[in-house]
């Protein structure tokens, strides 16, 4: 499994391992990369509960989400999706804001595992 790129999230910042996440499943840190292709490998991510995330992100950071109806919109904190979701989910909406929004963004978050 030589594709797969290992990534430990300890003491690590949240936004600095979503970057590297996001190219590694571009692609980009290949001499290989197309951006019309999926030309990036898998990716794991370790340790995700051990991330440094301020006490202040988490309290001010707010993740909106709207359905399409009128009053649909719906706003949470940081503090609530970890309590909820855990830190796995933080990190994979942080690295799809990352990768480009276009048909092959859902089959390159599909090469991500996250372990908490």
């Amino acid at each position: 499994m030589n594709n797969m790129k290992e990534i430990d999230a300890q003491n690590k910042i949240l936004g600095r391992i979503a970057t590297e996440a996001a190219m590694a499943l571009m692609g980009k840190d290949k001499a290989s990369y197309k951006p019309n292709a999926i030309s990036g490998g898998k990716v794991k991510i370790v340790n995700a509960s051990k991330m440094k995330i301020t006490a202040q992100r988490r309290d001010n950071k707010i993740y909106k989400t709207y359905s399409g109806y009128p009053g649909g919109q719906k706003e949470m904190s940081m503090d609530y999706v970890v309590s909820k979701k855990g830190y796995a989910e933080v990190l994979r909406i942080a690295i799809k804001g990352m990768i480009p929004n276009n048909r092959l963004r859902q089959p390159r978050m599909n090469n991500l595992t996250i372990t908490e």
